[in-house]
């Protein structure tokens, strides 16, 4: 007789075990790329797997309903399946898409853009725009490589964070790494195993554009016989050598040359200086067509006031005071704004100004109370309400938002709606292929402009 309450427990009903394997068929995707499949009464996502497969996944979460696994062996594989270009895919928790086609994942991308303004704003734009495309591997014009002692053996591991884990895989190849980054790796690893000072390595950068080169931040005084053979490192790839001491953001160069970090925009003929810690972006190609997007969506007449939120070192900035725009850039760092203004004296646009805010908190600030044709922001994953709001209130006729999180993106959406500003057009931008990372595009115009 049962004596508990309710009915009696089936052994259906009992959770999986973390580590335990299991079989099942997947039937979709999830918009980060992972399958979906039942066992059990239970739905499963499957890193790794693909609609249409019979897999064996090893659970690595469960809950009542809900089970996380990860792709062990195939029984029947997708006849859309690709090889990974990576040798360390089974362990690095970087690109996460390798398996998927890139046409599939530009899908995958989209609807997630569309389900999360549909969600959390009621709204889809007016006008559906294309991807910004461009290579599917060797677009990464820089990385950061953790260094780090292992505790028994003292061997330096270089490489990246395992997928769900502290550890490091250290890697030889990276195959989204443009190639001359790429062409490092091995040879860094075996370099850094010989320095005296490696137990006071910090981490290692490597930068692509227009001075590539090589950045190792270290915690402790390196010899003179370290910093020889760093450079003498750096010298075989073609890249220039900075070593950066402690939190210091200060770079400096043993190359010789004392060449700054830089990246250009040929098409607006801009050059921009950047230092460890700033935020550029890292696929040259898409940054080129996003930022000429950027000024094709906004049509900047000469003499209009834009304000620029989160501006960077001046990514946006420039350009649109290059098309004629009186430029206000406003960003948290007050570093970057040095830098920002530093690149615009470089380009001869020093009637651009720049200001260093917070902007995550309420603001009192001399910009604030100018007026604004045209705004465009870029802030980072957690979005930008507070500035919407802001932006809203003093009814800017044409804002362009750029956003690295389509769930922030859409909040957001939401407020400019409900203050009447229509999302005229929208679209993603293929920033960082192999990987869930959704960028988007985003045009919103107050309701009183037809533009």
């Amino acid at each position: 007789m049962n004596r508990g309450r309710g009915r009696p427990r089936r052994a259906t009903d009992a959770p999986a075990a973390t580590g335990q394997r299991i079989e099942l068929s997947l039937e979709r995707l999830t918009h980060d790329g992972r399958g979906i499949g039942r066992w059990q009464g239970r739905t499963v996502f499957v890193e790794g797997g693909l609609p249409g497969e019979q897999v064996v996944a090893r659970v690595v979460r469960a809950r009542s309903k809900l089970i996380e696994a990860r792709l062990e062996q195939l029984r029947t594989a997708s006849p859309e399946r690709q090889e990974p270009a990576c040798p360390h895919i089974a362990l690095c928790g970087g690109c996460s898409l390798q398996h998927v086609p890139q046409s599939t994942q530009l899908q995958l991308k989209q609807q997630a853009l569309s389900q999360q303004l549909e969600h959390f704003a009621g709204l889809q734009p007016e006008c559906w725009m294309p991807a910004l495309t461009g290579p599917e591997y060797g677009y990464r014009q820089r990385t950061r490589l953790s260094v780090r002692e292992a505790p028994r053996s003292g061997r330096l591991q270089v490489g990246y964070r395992q997928r769900a884990s502290s550890e490091l895989v250290e890697v030889s190849r990276c195959p989204v790494l443009i190639p001359r980054l790429e062409g490092v790796l091995r040879d860094l690893s075996e370099q850094l195993q010989l320095l005296e000072g490696r137990s006071g390595l910090g981490h290692v950068e490597l930068v692509g554009g227009l001075h590539p080169g090589l950045i190792v931040r270290h915690l402790r005084p390196l010899s003179e016989a370290d910093r020889q053979r760093l450079l003498d490192l750096a010298g075989r790839h073609g890249l220039a050598c900075y070593l950066q001491s402690g939190s210091e953001g200060i770079l400096h160069c043993l190359s010789g040359d004392g060449a700054q970090p830089a990246y250009r925009l040929d098409d607006q003929q801009l050059t921009f200086h950047f230092a460890a810690g700033d935020f550029t972006q890292v696929n040259a190609e898409i940054n080129r067509q996003m930022v000429n997007q950027a000024l094709d969506w906004l049509a900047i007449q000469p003499g209009e006031r834009v304000l620029d939120l989160f501006c960077g070192v001046g990514n946006f900035s420039l350009p649109l005071a290059r098309a004629g725009a009186l430029v206000t850039g406003v960003e948290g760092s007050a570093e970057m704004v040095e830098r920002a203004a530093a690149n615009a004296r470089l380009n001869g646009l020093g009637q651009t100004h720049f200001y260093q805010a917070d902007l995550s908190n309420s603001l009192d600030s001399a910009w604030l109370h100018q007026d604004y044709d045209a705004a465009l922001l870029d802030p980072p994953r957690d979005g930008a309400a507070q500035m919407a709001g802001m932006l809203a209130q003093k009814r800017v006729q044409r804002i362009l938002y750029v956003s690295c999180n389509p769930a922030t993106l859409a909040r957001d959406a939401g407020i400019l709606s409900a203050a009447g500003y229509r999302l005229v057009q929208a679209g993603i931008m293929d920033m960082f292929p192999q990987t869930a990372h959704v960028e988007a595009m985003a045009l919103f115009v107050s309701g009183k402009d037809r533009k």
